[in-house]
């Protein structure tokens, strides 16, 4: 740049160069040596993104290449699996059936894409122990994010601290002396319910699943809140409306792939119908949180003389609901705002509904079937309401006595587990038999698959209720047969699921026979948020004298 000019100066007079092309000049070698300064800021840029791009490429690299070796059906680029799986919920349910007998290795493993997202299919308990008695792999598929809106981050769907502080509060409020309180409920909604169907007797067949399930959501609603919305009277409630359109909502946004993303969801209708079912559901969640601490306040300081509230005496005086336990434990020591209560509130809502309407229907179903097992239930509860066989209600002492029927319950969520599916997200390489399964990934545990695994159950598709004698379950692995998950994240209201299910379905058999009115291999079964009949489970029933007539 200096020779230029040099060479240019010689030529014209100084006068000029001294006053144009001196500014020119200095001008154009500032912006050079300023052009050469940005040259290394990109330089330097560039092989920035070339090392991220590199180690982008290295981590994808390893991912493919510990996924590739899991076996699973050809995916195509982009869209992987999504044709396959693009199918009613009956077809669904039997291609997960279908993918360890198509594709699954010994270990009972297999994969498929569902777009970008990858997942892995399990179903052996050799596969499934490492994860759920794992203490690091607690945190749940993303699949349940479509929950949240609903549920918030409570103890279904939250994760790490927070989820192990709401376990450890909550546990309390399942022991057996408190669901005790709550027999009462079972039995009151259960004389209800058979009432309902009693004027379906004679009748050629009749769905047995609308009925158990507005039982159910009675139970549970009374049980969690201490309300009774009478949904077994005023089904077409809002309150009940919305309970039901959500859980379609849910299982709709789970199934497509469009609804999944929230960008297209909040462009769609079903994105308003859920925003307006959100609203229902939570404002009548706040209203009766609100009024039972009113509730709580007002007793204790009519016990007290107005001088503190003392729950002991409260508790003497009032029948508890779940919501006063979770009060109770915000006032020891737990830091539970109301909005902590209503998400664990819904929660129980949620859990406790349709998965226990499903496991007593399946097992009304399958006793329907088998009449001679039908047979032994009723002579056992012969045996436990000798006396005034058909009008008292059960104790839990009763309830806890019915030991064959908990095996027919037991075996019916074997067949027909209530909710079909565990996932848990990979945070962390995992080594699954001869596979390892790449952090990121979503595994999910099949469960009518793995509960009928033949190596662990003789000719798996029998309903065989013995499978669950004391004898039987030594020899089995822990991990072969999980209706309500296992390890830390197992369903912590099993034991109230047990006790409504003997409930509901004694007080049935008590006053009816129960026929089938279809066979299993005619039903197509609806892999949902849990296991549905797609047309329903059809029964008929007879009244039963007050001496059991022989089936």
């Amino acid at each position: 740049m200096r020779k230029c000019y040099d060479k240019v100066a010689s030529t014209y007079p100084k006068e000029y160069m001294s006053v144009t092309l001196t500014c020119s000049v200095n001008n154009f070698i500032q912006w050079d040596q300023g052009f050469e300064k940005s040259n290394i800021l990109w330089f330097g840029l560039c092989i920035l993104c070339i090392g991220l791009m590199l180690r982008w490429w290295q981590m994808k690299k390893r991912y493919w290449d510990y996924f590739a070796q899991i076996p699973g059906p050809f995916a195509l680029p982009f869209i992987g699996n999504l044709v396959q799986l693009n199918v009613d919920l009956d077809e669904l349910y039997c291609l997960m059936v279908g993918m360890r007998l198509l594709w699954g290795s010994e270990e009972g493993i297999s994969k498929a894409w569902l777009g970008q997202k990858p997942y892995v299919f399990v179903s052996k308990a050799s596969t499934v122990e490492p994860i759920l008695c794992s203490s690091r792999l607690v945190d749940k598929s993303e699949d349940y994010k479509f929950l949240q809106p609903w549920l918030g981050t409570g103890l279904l769907t939250s994760s790490g601290a927070k989820w192990h502080s709401r376990r450890k509060a909550l546990t309390p409020t399942f022991h057996f002396n408190i669901l005790e309180d709550f027999v009462q409920i079972f039995a009151e909604q259960t004389d209800i319910l058979v009432k309902k169907i009693s004027s379906e007797v004679g009748r050629a067949s009749f769905n047995i699943f609308p009925y158990v399930t507005l039982c159910t959501l009675d139970i549970i609603c009374e049980t969690a809140m201490g309300r009774r919305i009478s949904a077994q009277s005023l089904s077409d409630s809002n309150y009940v409306r919305a309970v039901y359109e959500i859980g379609s909502i849910v299982q709709t946004r789970s199934a497509s792939l469009f609804y999944q993303s929230d960008f297209f969801f909040r462009f769609s209708s079903l994105y308003r119908k859920h925003k307006k079912c959100i609203r229902i559901l939570h404002d009548f969640s706040k209203k009766v949180i609100a009024e039972r601490k009113k509730e709580i306040l007002d007793d204790a300081n009519e016990i007290n003389g107005n001088k503190g509230s003392n729950y002991s005496l409260l508790v003497k005086k009032k029948r508890l609901a779940f919501l006063d336990l979770l009060i109770k434990a915000s006032e020891n020591g737990y830091a539970l705002t109301d909005n902590d209560i209503r998400e664990e509130v819904d929660t129980f809502m949620f859990e406790g509904h349709d998965t226990t309407s499903s496991a007593i229907c399946w097992t009304i179903y399958l006793l329907g079937c088998h009449p001679e097992v039908q047979k032994k239930v009723v002579d056992e509860l012969d045996l436990i309401f000798s006396q005034g066989y058909n009008e008292r209600q059960p104790t839990l002492q009763d309830l806890k006595s019915m030991k064959y029927l908990e095996k027919c319950i037991k075996e019916a969520l074997r067949l027909y587990p209530s909710v079909p599916l565990l996932g848990r997200n990979m945070t962390e390489d995992l080594k699954l038999g001869n596979y390892i399964v790449p952090k990121g990934t979503t595994v999910l545990m099949v469960l009518p698959v793995l509960h009928r695994d033949p190596e662990v159950f003789e000719n798996p598709e029998k309903f065989d209720p013995d499978r669950f004698s004391s004898k039987n379950c030594i020899k089995r692995s822990p991990y072969a047969y999980i209706p309500f998950s296992a390890g830390t994240r197992n369903c912590i209201g099993q034991k109230f699921a047990l006790l409504e299910e003997k409930c509901i379905i004694s007080g049935i058999l008590r006053k009816f026979v129960i026929e089938a009115a279809e066979r299993r291999e005619d039903i197509r079964i609806s892999a949902e948020l849990i296991i549905r009949a797609k047309n329903g489970l059809h029964i008929k029933i007879k009244s039963r004298s007050t001496k059991h007539s022989t089936l």
